[in-house]
């Protein structure tokens, strides 16, 4: 079984991408399995075949240990990978060709708490791949491009995982919005220009020197549009997992595991 992880900040699509991924992969004659990690969450536009809220519950957490919401939802992370081991239980007598994953709305809660490298090795590395998703309102403006580019590349670098970007909800940008948002990623010259055109505050001159920073390190790749409401990128998305696991070459349904 190949594992999928599905990371972002809250709000960017990861639950409604997660859904319709699986239908794509229903009917491309794949199985997929869903696993919800956040254990947070009210409604899901899917039914998890394992659901971390089976063990841990931020609402319960919050009665037994008295705490807030955000106190109640760290403590929820670190029982999360207390039970790491009755997950995998469970998903280990499940015979299937993907598990997708859904991580918590809130990144930093899976991203950059211990317990996230405990999960990954728990699924196993060596089968896993991640999808880091950028929510296209923080994408808009040049400045706000980069900062989810190094919000990827710290989650990459904590995870150690290979990694595809998405820019969500592409369905909701223009043609024009799309194609600068994802030229961005192809056209380095362009992004820079339009960082030191966006102002000349000292801010602004940091933001292009970070940049310059990344670009060196290899961060910036090339990033895929897609939308969950109308199913647009999943091919994209299967093709990315075919390469990260298989090479490129394709794998029949139901020969994942061989």
């Amino acid at each position: 079984m190949k594992n999928i992880f599905f990371v972002g900040t809250a709000g960017c699509g990861k639950s409604t991408l997660v859904a319709a991924y699986k239908n794509w992969l229903d009917e491309q004659g794949f199985d997929a399995l869903i696993l919800n990690l956040d254990p947070g969450t009210d409604t899901l536009p899917y039914e998890p075949d394992v659901d971390i809220r089976e063990w841990v519950n931020t609402a319960e957490v919050m009665e037994e240990y008295g705490l807030g919401p955000n106190g109640a939802q760290i403590v929820a992370a670190d029982l999360m990978a207390m039970n790491i081991s009755k997950m995998t239980d469970v998903v280990n007598k499940m015979r299937s060709d993907y598990l997708l994953i859904d991580t918590p709305g809130q990144l930093e809660l899976f991203a950059f708490r211990e317990s996230s490298k405990m999960t990954v090795e728990a699924f196993g590395r060596e089968s896993s791949m991640l999808l880091y998703l950028s929510d296209p309102s923080l994408c808009r403006d040049p400045n706000g491009f980069v900062t989810s580019m190094t919000l990827s590349s710290l989650v990459q670098f904590r995870l150690q995982l290979p990694t595809f970007g998405l820019l969500s909800k592409s369905d909701m940008l223009s043609d024009e919005e799309r194609d600068r948002m994802l030229g961005w990623f192809t056209d380095l010259d362009s992004l820079y220009f339009d960082l030191m055109e966006q102002d000349s505050n000292p801010q602004t001159v940091v933001g292009a020197e970070l940049f310059k920073a990344m670009d060196s390190m290899g961060v910036f790749g090339e990033v895929r549009g897609v939308s969950a409401k109308e199913s647009i990128g999943m091919a994209e998305i299967y093709a990315a997992s075919q390469l990260c696991f298989y090479g490129g070459e394709d794998a029949e349904p139901g020969e994942i595991d061989d």
